[in-house]
């Protein structure tokens, strides 16, 4: 007399739920990083028709009240030119920095910036708004 089990296991792996669920973290990360901005200060930047197509490699941030950031991380201003010197001595082939100066900030605190940029031979790029 040879007893059947009518309970059979089943051995196969359903992936569904899996690609479901991989599909829905695709989603759920690049709507949140459309939503962060890439800047920590805000700034209203100049309107120009220009467009660079040079990545840059360090980006300083200054707002209207006149506080910096180099690579979206606070700075004293008298600390500016050591960190761009530590930043850009990691770096390799041209060193390029992109600025994002508000409208209000005298020109005299860009000025100082890209003085220290040509002293140590590096490009300079000014972000500015599309028209």
């Amino acid at each position: 007399m040879a007893l059947r089990s009518s309970n059979k296991l089943d051995a196969g792996f359903s992936l569904s739920s899996m690609t479901d669920l991989v599909f829905l973290l695709l989603i759920f990360f690049v709507i949140i990083s459309t939503m962060v901005s890439p800047t920590t200060l805000p700034v209203d930047l100049p309107v120009s028709a220009n467009k660079t197509k040079e990545k840059p490699q360090v980006g300083v941030r200054i707002d209207a009240g006149q506080h910096f950031s180099v690579n979206n991380e606070l700075i004293d201003p008298l600390d500016l030119e050591g960190v761009l010197k530590d930043r850009m001595s990691t770096l390799s082939g041209d060193k390029s920095i992109v600025m994002h100066v508000d409208q209000s900030v005298p020109a005299g605190v860009t000025m100082s910036v890209m003085e220290i940029a040509k002293h140590n031979q590096w490009k300079v790029i000014i972000a500015t708004r599309p028209e």
